[in-house]
């Protein structure tokens, strides 16, 4: 009972300071409850950033995929250093030029409304299915793995719990997010990221000390501490990192989600420094997920009992090696991933259709209260839609218990996510791009994917991304060419924070460089 207590506490307390930095309904301002008065210095903008980045699909679905493929599978982490980098020297000092509350307000003053108009409707789309139900999924999933003896009151059926677990994280979650806007949503994840990084830190140290040490993954997992697989490998091929280099920039540079926390930035400076902070704690993140489970893979080969269901690595780990108390600590970790990207992800949805769809074309007029309001109706829908989405990817799972369904998701997403990509690099790098050639790039690249997948259909699936959004992208830059590309795309606030910014690439690439 002392580590159901531990979960309960845990929820009390983000309910408390959530409640704490609600903006009062009476007078709020669009920009109060959507972007925090623009008032976040550095340290917010770094946590809540990673707090949203870090969800329970890498804890689970990462881990499991690391305790098959490796180290390999920390290219997903550590390769967010690029996209981190655009977003800090290119996209964001564009975006707070123009004041912007969403992304889509930059897609409109280039690209025309038409194509904002699809932008706001993918993204909508994709925050309120898949990135929702996927949160949602994996938190109550995790918690039946490890608390499996305390909720089984709920009932003796497997899905009839997760079904109600789902059903009610999506629901706390929605509450305070409801209530207190973005400012809520930041301070919670700020004490989320503490209490996700403090019990991914005591799983990691759990795992290798069991293992023997550090040393020990070299000599029981040599096989498993390499960057960089074969180039026929099915899920991670070192050719992967072409398409992720792409879709980094559609999550780091163009996603509502994370950037909305730059957007709300005091300065460019204080959001560059976030951003270069935050990607130091992705490569803290990309051990605290990734090794654990390479360590497991190496203790159970010394057993002979490898795991049927590889994205059980997190659980077994959490109830055979973690004394009472913190196992309670770590399932609070979990929470704090899932709520942290769930409490964004409702924020973020509730911005682009209040701003870019009633604001702009069902109620021009409406006040800054209509907005808000409009918004907090928006949260509770897809507070729905994240539960039904949730529920079928709850039984996508339990029928599919032998793959590493990190790479399922993903692979999902990335149908939406090119056209994206090319919509916001086409906004960057052409001056006057032709509306119609873009639209035309952005629309082609759903019907490439099945064209790919029908014709190469053991292409590895980033591979596949990367080349849809490089035909699209020529037709928009090609074909979409009027007024010539831009010349000068980076920009530092300070020359501090410029040379910061090499040496964090640099390291990348050191990086790759050792563990090839």
């Amino acid at each position: 009972m002392i580590d159901f207590t531990i979960v309960i506490l845990y929820f009390a307390v983000v309910m408390f300071f959530a409640l704490r930095g609600r903006v009062s309904s009476g007078n709020v301002t669009t920009e109060q409850y959507f972007l925090s008065s623009r008032n976040l210095r550095w340290p917010s903008i770094a946590l809540s950033t990673i707090a949203t980045n870090v969800q329970g699909y890498q804890f689970l679905g990462m881990m499991g995929s690391a305790y098959l493929y490796g180290l390999a599978q920390a290219n997903l982490e550590i390769n967010a250093m690029q996209g981190i980098l655009l977003a800090a020297f290119v996209f964001v000092p564009f975006y707070l030029r123009e004041r912007i509350i969403t992304i889509t307000q930059f897609i409109e003053s280039k690209l025309g409304p038409r194509i904002a108009f699809f932008y706001t409707l993918a993204n909508i789309a994709l925050f309120s299915t898949i990135t929702l139900g996927a949160a949602l999924f994996w938190g109550a999933y995790a918690a039946d793995l490890v608390f499996g003896d305390y909720i089984s009151v709920i009932s003796d059926n497997r899905a009839t719990r997760l079904s109600f677990l789902i059903i009610g994280l999506g629901v706390f979650s929605a509450i305070y997010t409801y209530l207190g806007g973005l400012s809520a949503v930041v301070k919670t994840d700020v004490i989320q990221f503490a209490i996700l990084l403090i019990g991914g830190l005591i799983v990691l140290l759990v795992s290798i000390n069991a293992l023997g040490g550090w040393s020990a993954l070299y000599s029981k997992a040599e096989s498993h501490m390499h960057l960089h697989l074969p180039a026929e490998h099915e899920k991670l091929p070192w050719t992967h990192m072409f398409g992720l280099f792409f879709l980094n920039i559609n999550y780091w540079c163009a996603n509502q989600t994370v950037m909305q926390r730059s957007l709300a930035a005091k300065s460019l400076k204080e959001a560059q420094i976030g951003l270069l902070a935050g990607g130091v704690l992705k490569y803290l993140m990309a051990i605290v997920i990734v090794v654990p489970g390479i360590a497991l893979y190496a203790l159970l080969q010394e057993t002979g009992s490898p795991l049927s269901d590889p994205d059980q690595a997190f659980p077994y780990l959490v109830n055979t090696h973690l004394p009472t108390g913190l196992k309670g600590l770590v399932l609070c970790a979990l929470f704090a991933s899932l709520m942290s990207t769930v409490d964004s992800t409702f924020n973020s949805i509730a911005t682009l259709f209040s701003v870019d769809i009633y604001k702009k074309y069902l109620n021009p007029q409406a006040t800054d209260l209509q907005v808000v309001g409009t918004g907090k109706k928006v949260i509770l829908f897809c507070l729905l839609t994240g539960i039904v989405m949730g529920l079928v990817l709850m039984y996508i799972k339990l029928n599919s218990t032998e793959s590493s369904f990190t790479h399922t998701l993903n692979e999902l997403r990335y149908y939406i996510n090119c056209g994206i990509v090319v919509l916001i690099c086409s906004a960057i790098l052409l001056i006057t791009p032709n509306r119609e050639a873009t639209l035309l790039a952005f629309l082609i690249t759903v019907p490439l994917q099945f064209v790919f997948k029908d014709y190469y259909p053991d292409m590895n699936y980033f591979v596949r991304a990367g080349c849809v959004i490089s035909i699209a992208l020529m037709v928009s830059l090609v074909f979409g060419f009027q007024g010539g590309y831009r010349k000068s795309l980076f920009f530092s606030e300070s020359r501090a924070v410029a040379i910061t910014g090499i040496i964090l690439f640099l390291s990348l690439v050191l990086l790759h460089f050792i563990f090839h």
